[in-house]
C-alpha cells in the first residue's frame, strides 16, 4: 500500500511518530514527511534515522496555508499532532481547541484540496463519553473525520481509537520509574484506577490495519488489555530492586476517570466485530458503502468496553512490559 508513496505525518517527532516511521521505511515509501513545530526534535530524529527518504517540514496544524502547501503531492496523511495531556487541556482549553479541533479541520481541508488518498486520524479512549476537555476535543475531531467522508472528495478518512501506549512521551511507566529511583515513592491518583494499555508496536499495527482495511468513516478499536495502575506500579517497584518504596494516593485530578471506556453504550448499537481482534464503530451518518462493506460482521455482544473488566494479572503486566523493553 505504501510502496513508492508520499506520506505526511503530523506531529511525527513524538513516540508514535518514531515507531510509525520505523515501520513505514521498510515498506519502501517514496518519501515520509514529518510535519511538526519542534525544530530540535526534527534535527534529533533526522540524525537518528539518517534516511534520505525522510524529510522534515516545520509547521503547525493551526496554520492551514502551511498545511495545504505541505500536503502537495502527498498520498497518505497520518494525523498524530495533538495537545494530549489532560491537565494542560483543562487549564488551557482555548489552546486545546485550536490544535485538536481547528487543527484537525485544517488537516481535512488540506487533504481534500490536494486529493490525498486517505487520512488516518489518531484518537483516544478518552473520546468515548468524554469527561475532560481533551477527550471532548478528540471526540469532536472524530466527528469531523467521519463527516469528511461526505464532502464529495476523493479522499477517505478513518479514525483509530487507542488506549494508553506504554513508553510514549509522558507515559506513566517512565514517570513511575523516575519516581522510584529519585524519590522512593510512587504517586497514584486512585488505588482503584484502571487503564487500557498496549505497546507501541501493537499501536502501529492497529494503524496499519485501519489504513489497509478501511474505506472511510470507520472508527477502529483494538481489543487491548487492561490493568490496575497500582498493579503496574508494584511490578515496576519489584523490578527496580529499590527497597521500601511507598505508594502514595493523591486523589483524582480534574477531568480524570477511575475507569476508561473504548466504546460507549450508544456506540455499541452500531459496532461490529472485525477480524476477531478489532471492533469497528460505524457512524450514524448514512454512508451506504460502509453498510455493504461490514454487513457480514457480527454486532458486538456487550454494551460497553470498559477498562474495569478483563484486568491483567501482575504476571501478564510483567510480560507486556518485558515485550515493550521497559523491564528486564
Amino acid at each position: 500500500m505504501f510502496e513508492n508513496q508520499r506520506i505526511l505525518v503530523t506531529g511525527g517527532t513524538g513516540s508514535w511518530g518514531h515507531e510509525l516511521v520505523a515501520q513505514l521505511l521498510p515498506r519502501n515509501p517514496k518519501e515520509v514527511i514529518i510535519y511538526s513545530r519542534g525544530e530540535s526534535n526534527q534535527v534529533a530524529m533526522n540524525r537518528q534515522f539518517e534516511d534520505e527518504r525522510l524529510s522534515f517540514c516545520i509547521g503547525d496544524i493551526r496554520d492551514k496555508e502551511a498545511l495545504v502547501t505541505a500536503c502537495q503531492g502527498v498520498d497518505y496523511v497520518f494525523h498524530l499532532a495533538a495537545l494530549k495531556h489532560v491537565p494542560v487541556c483543562e487549564d488551557q482549553p482555548y489552546e486545546a481547541l485550536k490544535t485538536n479541533v481547528v487543527g484537525t479541520q485544517n488537516v481535512i481541508e488540506a487533504a481534500v484540496a490536494n486529493q490525498v488518498k486517505k487520512v488516518i486520524y489518531i484518537s483516544t479512549d478518552k473520546a468515548a463519553n468524554p469527561s475532560n476537555f481533551y477527550g471532548m476535543t478528540k471526540a469532536i475531531g472524530e466527528k469531523l473525520i467521519v463527516y469528511a467522508n461526505l464532502l464529495n472528495s476523493d479522499t477517505h478518512f478513518v479514525t483509530v481509537r487507542g488506549g494508553n501506549v506504554l513508553g510514549t512521551n509522558g507515559s506513566v511507566v517512565h514517570l513511575f520509574q523516575s519516581q522510584i529511583r529519585q524519590k522512593g515513592k510512587v504517586f497514584i491518583t486512585d488505588m482503584k484506577m484502571t487503564r487500557f494499555f498496549l505497546t507501541l508496536r501493537d499501536a502501529i499495527s492497529l494503524l496499519f490495519k485501519a489504513s489497509v482495511e478501511s474505506i472511510g468513516g470507520e472508527i477502529f478499536i483494538m481489543t487491548m488489555p487492561t490493568c490496575r495502575i497500582v498493579d503496574l506500579a508494584e511490578v515496576l517497584i519489584e523490578d527496580s530492586g529499590v527497597e521500601n518504596v511507598e505508594i502514595v494516593e493523591q486523589g483524582v485530578r480534574p477531568g480524570e476517570k477511575i475507569h476508561e471506556i473504548l466504546m460507549s453504550d450508544f456506540e455499541s448499537l452500531t459496532t461490529v466485530v472485525y477480524d476477531e481482534q478489532y471492533l469497528i464503530i460505524l457512524p450514524t451518518l448514512n454512508i451506504p458503502q460502509l453498510k455493504d462493506r461490514y454487513n457480514q460482521c457480527p454486532p458486538v455482544s456487550f454494551s460497553s468496553f470498559s477498562s474495569e473488566f478483563n484486568l491483567m494479572s501482575k504476571e501478564e503486566i510483567r510480560s507486556i512490559l518485558q515485550r515493550g523493553g521497559f523491564i528486564k
